[in-house]
């Protein structure tokens, strides 16, 4: 089964989410981010061309309109490869881990992978952006040292930047699976009851937004 729906980032930009339910155990989120406009694109150009055509008038060496040329489409090239990314997603398996993969505009993919029995809790963190607070979904590893610690913090949809309401719909059906493989692995035979997602208030010491909010209510 699959649904879409539509939310903002932080700067209003439109997103889009898709939710695909392969089973109870095994779902995935597709955050498309928005596409660079020919609007943006144009006004890059003009700005790179101006200002070595001012250059031009100055030194009058042709090189350096060359330089333009050659430099704007140097830069395009490399931010579809390594800059713009077009999707997020994210696919958790609650026998196996969490996978995250990033789709750039050139085509170029970059996935990571962490095991289940690595991750501690999935919650929704402060951060300060820009002068302004702001909330991002992350994924608290496991101390190897520490049974009851945090070694590492993993935040996700880092390109996108959604908005709370958008990181809530992710948080929730993300809890949903931890309880499922928390509770599957607690009974081997499937008798222990399943833990519910607003129970699992784990602040794991992060100062998690979403479990306080859970709690106010």
């Amino acid at each position: 089964m699959e649904d879409e729906q539509s939310f903002s980032d932080i700067c209003g930009g439109r997103l889009a989410l898709q939710r695909r339910f392969y089973s109870p155990s095994c779902l995935e989120f597709c955050l498309s981010c928005p596409r660079i406009t020919l609007r943006s694109l144009t006004a890059v150009t003009c700005t790179v061309w101006l200002a070595a055509y001012g250059l031009f008038t100055l030194c009058e060496n042709t090189m350096i309109l060359s330089a333009a040329i050659f430099i704007t489409l140097l830069g395009l090239l490399g931010y579809l490869h390594f800059v713009k990314i077009d999707h997020e997603t994210l696919l958790i398996i609650d026998s196996l881990g969490i996978q995250m993969t990033s789709s750039y505009a050139s085509g170029k993919e970059s996935t990571t992978f962490i095991e289940m029995g690595q991750v501690n809790d999935v919650v929704i963190n402060e951060a300060i952006y820009m002068q302004k607070v702001i909330y991002y979904l992350c994924i608290l590893l496991k101390d190897p040292v520490e049974p009851h610690g945090i070694s590492q913090v993993v935040p996700l949809f880092q390109s996108a930047k959604p908005r709370l309401d958008c990181l809530i719909e992710v948080y929730r059906s993300c809890q949903d699976i931890l309880a499922h493989q928390k509770a599957t692995s607690t009974s081997p035979e499937g008798g222990d009851k399943i833990i519910s997602a607003s129970n699992r208030r784990s602040h794991s010491g992060m100062g998690a937004y979403w479990h306080r909010q859970e709690d106010k209510r």
